[in-house]
This record gives C-alpha cells, sequence and structure tokens, in this order.
C-alpha cells in the first residue's frame, strides 16, 4: 500500500498545470477586477449619502427659520419679496402639471413607436425612424424651451386666444417631445426581450399580430412598461430649463395649463443664480425644494420595484 501511496502522489505531481504562474496571474486579475467593481459600486452609494447629507444640512438650516406645516402646506411662494413666503404647494402644483400634459403625449406616442419599431416596422423603415428618435433624445433641453416659447405657444394661440406667453401646456407639450425617445428606445428594448417561443406560440394557435402584443407581449412586459413611465416621469419631474423658460416664473397655486406656473426646479434655478446670498433663508430654500424632489423621486422608484416584483413574469 506504501508503494501504491507513493506512486499515486507523484502522479499528482505530475499531472499539475505546467502553466502555474500563468493561473496565478489569472486569478490575482480577477480579485483585482472584483475590488474595482466593487469600490465602483461603493462610489454611487457614497455619492448617494454625501447628496443627501448636503441637501439635509441646508435643509435643516431652512427649517429652523420656517416652520415644516408652512413649507409644506403653504399655498403661496413669495422668496425674493420684502414680504417673504415660501409654501410649495404652488411649486408642486406647477410640477406636476406639467408632468401630467408631458406624460400624456409621450406614452402613447412613445409606446406606440415601441410597437410598430419592434413588431410592424420592415427593417428599411425602422433603419430610418430609429435615429430620428435618438437625434430627438440628443437635443439639449434649452432648445426644447425655446421652441416652445416661440414656436409651440404661438401656433397654440391661434386656437386658444387667452393662453399666456408663457403657459404650462406649451412646456409640458415640450417636455413630452423630450421624452418619448426615452420611453420608445426602452419600451422597444424590452419588448424584444419578450421570448419568441411565446409569440410563436401565439401565432400557432391562430393569433393576429395584434392579438399576440396585446395578450402576450404586453402583460408580459408590464412591470417594464410602468417602470419605464415612472422613469419618464422622474426625467419630466426634474426638467429645468423647459420649464424655466417656457413655464414662466409665476408661483400660482392652479391646475390650468393655460396660465403661467414656476416649478421646483425654476424655482432652484432662480435662487441658484446669485440673487440670494450664501446662508440666508433665500439660499437654503432650494435645497429644502431639492430634498423634497429628491424624496418624491425616491418614493416614484420604490414604487416602480415594487410594481416590477409585483407584476413581474418569470418563465
Amino acid at each position: 500500500m506504501g508503494k501504491v501511496d507513493e506512486q499515486m502522489k507523484r502522479d499528482d505531481r505530475d499531472s499539475r498545470p505546467l502553466f502555474l504562474g500563468k493561473n496565478n496571474s489569472n486569478n490575482l486579475m480577477d480579485v483585482m477586477v472584483k475590488y474595482l467593481l466593487l469600490s465602483a459600486a461603493l462610489f454611487t452609494i457614497l455619492a448617494i449619502i454625501i447628496i443627501v447629507y448636503s441637501l439635509a444640512s441646508e435643509s435643516f438650516s431652512f427649517f429652523i427659520h420656517i416652520p415644516a406645516h408652512e413649507f409644506f402646506f403653504g399655498t403661496r411662494w413669495a422668496a425674493f419679496f420684502d414680504d417673504k413666503s415660501f409654501g410649495v404647494l404652488p411649486l408642486l402644483a406647477g410640477t406636476m402639471l406639467t408632468t401630467a400634459i408631458a406624460l400624456s403625449l409621450a406614452i402613447p406616442i412613445g409606446i406606440g413607436s415601441a410597437i410598430f419599431l419592434s413588431e410592424y416596422a420592415a427593417p428599411s423603415l425602422r433603419s430610418i425612424v430609429k435615429p430620428i428618435l435618438e437625434i430627438l433624445a440628443g437635443i439639449p433641453t434649452v432648445v426644447y424651451g425655446y421652441f416652445a416659447l416661440y414656436f409651440i405657444t404661438p401656433n397654440l394661440q391661434y386656437f386658444i386666444p387667452d393662453l399666456y406667453t408663457y403657459n404650462a401646456l406649451a412646456a409640458g407639450i415640450a417636455m413630452g417631445i423630450m421624452i418619448i425617445p426615452t420611453i420608445a428606445s426602452l419600451s422597444e428594448d424590452a419588448f424584444y426581450a419578450v421570448p419568441q417561443s411565446l409569440k410563436a406560440a401565439g401565432y400557432a394557435l391562430g393569433a393576429r399580430k395584434s392579438t399576440v402584443m396585446m395578450r402576450i407581449v404586453i402583460p408580459y412586459t408590464l412591470s417594464a412598461i410602468v417602470a419605464i413611465i415612472i422613469l419618464g416621469m422622474g426625467r419630466a419631474i426634474g426638467e429645468t430649463m423647459i420649464v424655466t423658460i417656457a413655464a414662466g416664473l409665476k408661483p400660482t397655486l392652479t391646475l390650468n395649463p393655460f396660465e403661467s406656473v414656476m416649478t421646483m426646479t425654476s424655482a432652484i434655478a432662480q435662487a441658484a443664480t446669485g440673487d440670494a446670498p450664501r446662508g440666508t433663508v433665500e439660499y437654503t430654500s432650494l435645497f429644502a425644494i431639492a430634498l423634497y424632489l429628491f424624496a418624491i423621486v425616491a418614493i416614484l422608484n420604490l414604487i416602480s420595484s415594487y410594481i416590477k416584483r409585483r407584476w413581474e413574469i418569470r418563465v
């Protein structure tokens, strides 16, 4: 038995890899890549923590001087007047009004475009339409703002004579055009992710293409579509230049899209122009608004995650 064990040890030594040094270097490279990617993930977490800390610390200074109930439930915003008031409801109403207008335009057009490109369009036509959508996504938002002010608004005034020069409707339409490429491109990717076997099963049962889309593709990707819509909503809520240029800077508590409104991002842009010295209540108010916006977007992301887990179809 001793000779057999000794022979097995010799065979084991002979069967070891000849390029042991190269394997060790590969293992070292794998470890380095692993920790590099880990550091990238930790950096994003650290960035979020720093952002939240900076917003919360300055917002704390704001709420020392302004009661929270006045900020969250006040109906008048006048940060740069002698008779100051910091009620955020008019800004929230303006933000949600322009966002609702944008989504009412972007959702049907964006998802409809995605369905057409993924299921109906010929490859030659898709090669033309797809780059046009990508061009829309690359246009600077300041261009959309002046497009809304000098093109959309004058044309709307032909049909709506009482429309203000600065109004929520034109700004919302421009924002909707801006987020159409986002919704269309991501929805198209979601439709392409549907297993071909599911579609083939529908066609094998004699279903038409429209039936396959409505009964198979849409239900399968419903959670992704909802997440995409919420992403577009977050993009609209956080838009600054379009609403600052086209919607105006009038903090009015209204849901009338024909009037001039001020959004939360417009108020931040106004407070950050240098008119508010550092350390003043006007200056710290922009951090309070920014923290409020951050909380809204975070809640939207949590809702998106819940819907994705609740409705996701696994095959």
